[in-house]
């Protein structure tokens, strides 16, 4: 009889196990992609709001543009048009979207059907009545300028860039200004070993010269800073 007892014990247990099994994995699901672009006005502590943009790439990376509206007109002539940018790597955790930038900070979302909201440093929701929610929009991707730092070099008559920031490979709109100083550094053996390289610029849909699909290209803003002998890991 003990036996018995014990045996219908046990039974039940496993039971009560395998429901709660079945009931933990009903409540899991999937990963759905992420909206390319999203969109919104943010608050600001010091103008009438920041017209944030998110771009997300299906590669991993991210742009980000912040333009600071209705704020005092600046004395630096630099920052007249109060428009940044800044790129980096994305990852999404069960709950979370966080956005890695090249300086290592971190800035989270929670994703919401077709929007997402912005939460605080720590990756907790804001708790205030003004608006953190960017909605999913269709835009192209912004054309401010953002300081990039990769390896540069011509191969097979392309010129390419390694990002350092996110290790991602892309074709480099033709410049002569840029080929003109990377020859200056390689001489003749321009496809030798790439060099490291410091500009401004941004990244667009371009045709690619091959497939004719449309590629990220980067497009250069400024002179190109070579440094021969540097990596990314320097």
């Amino acid at each position: 009889m003990k036996k018995i007892t014990l045996a219908l014990l046990f039974s039940l247990g496993a039971l009560s196990l395998f429901g709660c099994h079945r009931a933990f994995h009903t409540q899991e699901q999937a990963l759905q992609p992420m909206e390319q672009s999203y969109r919104g006005l943010l608050p600001c502590a010091d103008c009438s709001g920041i017209e944030t943009s998110l771009f997300l790439a299906e590669d991993g990376t991210y742009v980000l543009q912040e333009h600071y509206t209705g704020a005092e007109k600046p004395t630096d002539a630099a920052a007249e048009n109060r428009v940044f940018a800044a790129y980096g790597r994305w990852a999404r955790t069960a709950d979370k979207l966080v956005l890695t930038s090249r300086e290592g900070e971190k800035r989270y979302f929670r994703a919401h059907e077709k929007s997402l909201e912005m939460l605080d440093r720590n990756g907790t929701p804001i708790s205030s009545a003004f608006n953190y929610t960017l909605q999913s929009v269709t835009a192209p991707l912004p054309s401010t300028p953002m300081t990039m730092s990769g390896m540069f070099r011509q191969q097979a008559g392309n010129a390419m860039f390694h990002d350092c920031t996110t290790g991602k490979t892309y074709p480099v709109v033709h410049q002569t200004d840029l080929e003109r100083a990377f020859r200056k550094v390689r001489g003749d053996d321009q496809e030798a070993e790439p060099v490291f390289l410091t500009l401004a610029g941004h990244y667009a849909l371009q045709p690619d010269t091959r497939s004719g699909e449309p590629t990220r290209t980067l497009v250069p803003d400024s002179m190109p800073q070579f440094s021969p002998g540097k990596k990314c890991d320097d």
